[in-house]
């Protein structure tokens, strides 16, 4: 006669260092704490991590914010994931609201890597069974993981505050390149409202310059939101509004999930035609990014119920209404 035992199951948050705030505010909406662990970097740059308490059995949860620098933090989340697999943990489910190196998708030339491919890879022979994400640059990074991948999406949170702040009649949605444009499908599906797009092009030989061309559908005296999954330098986005202003829109509100703001993002902003800039927390706002112009979101009510679903084996398609 075997022993036997009940069987429990625990979940535990354990956070990198990258984003304490964000990290704070999902415990709170789990009701967890999460887990003390000691993590310092060697002289040499090399990182430590360990956790205080024993993880044997549980469900993990590893949130890591992948802002600047990114390979730092990307390396300290694969080993927290490590550790956990040698710490015999039942599960592990990597959080990373902004997945790493996601705009390298695909070859555009010959000779060059398809990184996010790798990144994908390097988790799950970390030890990761699970990966959970928002507004991955292209759905396609979900087959790159050998296993189940949870997409979630910032769409509801960001078009409620854009709801609440504008009158839908008024609005036109606007996908700043043809990338985006089945995102903007979605919003004008929420909002009722029309559709437009920006066609531009890219110098294939200079990183993150914009050649902007025309705009196709009605702007004119019309209240312009624009919507994009990440605003880095903020070529795009400032470029995109002054084309629109140019075309006659009345006013220009650019809505992201991610805010990279690397380089001169920020002065670009200040300086644009753009009217405000509504975030989400999924990236730690850097403090010469905290101005007016920028409204900042918290991500975390989704994380948290995302997680709660995923641990107590329930439906994550459910949080969005049957649409993710």
């Amino acid at each position: 006669m075997g022993y036997q035992t009940e069987n429990r199951r625990s979940l535990m948050l354990f956070a990198g260092r990258s984003h304490p705030d964000l990290a704070a505010e999902v415990a709170q909406q789990l009701g967890v704490r999460t887990v003390p662990t000691s993590a310092y970097d060697f002289s040499n740059g090399e990182i430590f991590v360990r956790f205080e308490e024993s993880v044997r059995g549980c469900d993990a949860f590893v949130l890591q914010a992948h802002s600047a620098p990114v390979n730092t933090w990307l390396m300290e989340q694969l080993i927290m994931v490590d550790a956990l697999k040698r710490a015999s943990a039942k599960r592990i489910t990597v959080v990373a609201p902004f997945y790493p190196y996601a705009r390298q998708d695909k070859k555009h030339r010959g000779r060059e890597p398809i990184s996010a491919r790798l990144v994908a890879d390097l988790f799950k022979t970390a030890g990761a069974h699970r990966l959970m994400s928002v507004d991955l640059h292209t759905a396609q990074i979900q087959g790159f993981f050998d296993g189940p991948v949870d997409h979630l999406f910032a769409l509801p949170l960001l078009a409620d505050y854009i709801e609440s702040k504008v009158d839908a009649s008024e609005v036109t949605v606007v996908a700043p390149d043809s990338g985006r444009v089945r995102v903007a499908e979605r919003w004008t599906d929420r909002l009722n409202c029309p559709l437009a797009i920006i066609h531009k092009r890219r110098d294939k030989d200079v990183p993150n310059q914009v050649k902007m061309f025309e705009v196709v559908g009605q702007v004119a005296g019309r209240t312009c939101v624009i919507v994009d999954d990440m605003i880095d330098t903020a070529g795009t986005i400032t470029k995109a509004a002054e084309a629109l202003k140019a075309n006659g829109a009345s006013a220009v509100i650019a809505a992201a999930t991610h805010g990279v703001l690397s380089g001169p993002a920020i002065d670009r902003l200040k300086n644009s035609d753009i009217s405000e800039v509504v975030l989400t927390n999924t990236l730690p706002l850097p403090a010469d990014a905290r101005i007016d112009k920028i409204t900042e979101l918290s991500i975390a009510p989704l994380l948290g119920a995302a997680i709660k679903e995923v641990f107590e084996d329930g439906s994550v398609t459910s949080l969005f209404g049957g649409d993710a």
